[in-house]
């Protein structure tokens, strides 16, 4: 497990909208999970130097906000993750890029972030989603300075190819089912106290986070023949109900007091 990217999920979950956390919490939260003090000051040293979050002061206390930046991620994750049932409304939405291999560092993270917002790619410099924000990804092709070598519409169709066969090559399907079938025979019995329901919550959160690398969250038209997609997201919106419940004395920030 990687201390800084369950950071991210510690901001996302529990320190919405705010965006802000003291440094007490960040270490209490964290040892819970198995992450030592050094090591969860270490990520957070290292989360600053990239600008990931921003230290504040107030008082003897140290405090950390998420960067606009980093925070303007969390609420694209956070509408992907927690949106459940809208209906398709038939289109594609469709970018196309040409970006010269001079800006090679700055292509591969912007794809990195296309697929979190939901884009597949089904043959080279082609990104295609069911149900992306095509608001969310003109605020991507702006913060990478790449208006001159994108395009970005909507289409009703995409090409010839049957849209089940687009689904397959854009996505990686395969590697969701097996997480969605793991995820659904896992066992889950009631936590036995609130920091219990606090570390499964976290890791449940997290896990599902990583998922959205894989499936875009496809509508019920586009969903191949027994694909678990509906049920995971369905089990994990009630397990998320009764676990955030059971958790909520753990989360709540500034419970202990500063050393």
């Amino acid at each position: 497990m990687r201390a800084r990217s369950y950071l991210f999920t510690l901001y996302m979950e529990y320190l919405y909208p705010e965006n802000r956390a003291w440094v007490g919490d960040l270490i209490r939260w964290m040892e819970l999970l198995q992450f030592s003090e050094p090591a969860v000051r270490a990520a957070v040293s290292r989360s600053v130097k990239r600008g990931w979050i921003l230290p504040e002061k107030d008082g003897r206390r140290a405090y950390y906000r998420l960067s606009p930046r980093v925070a303007w991620q969390v609420e694209q994750v956070r509408e992907r993750l927690y949106t459940y049932g809208t209906a398709w409304d038939g289109k594609w939405r469709i970018l196309v890029y040409a970006v010269p291999e001079a800006k090679r560092t700055v292509r591969d993270r912007f794809r990195n972030e296309l697929i979190l917002l939901g884009f597949g790619t089904p043959a080279p410099g082609v990104w295609v989603s069911p149900n992306g924000s095509l608001e969310a990804a003109r605020d991507l092709v702006g913060f990478y300075g790449l208006q001159s070598y994108v395009e970005l519409f909507q289409a009703e169709r995409f090409s010839s190819t049957p849209p089940l066969e687009l689904i397959e090559k854009s996505f990686n399907l395969k590697a969701a089912q097996a997480r969605y079938r793991a995820f659904l025979a896992q066992k889950q019995e009631r936590p036995q106290n609130p920091e219990e329901a606090f570390v499964r919550l976290t890791h449940m959160v997290h896990q599902a986070r990583k998922n959205l690398f894989l499936d875009p969250g496809l509508p019920p038209e586009l969903t191949p023949p027994g694909f678990l997609g509906q049920r995971a997201k369905e089990r994990f919106l009630a397990l998320y109900d009764q676990l955030s419940r059971q958790a909520r004395p753990v989360f709540e920030p500034g419970s202990v007091a500063a050393d």
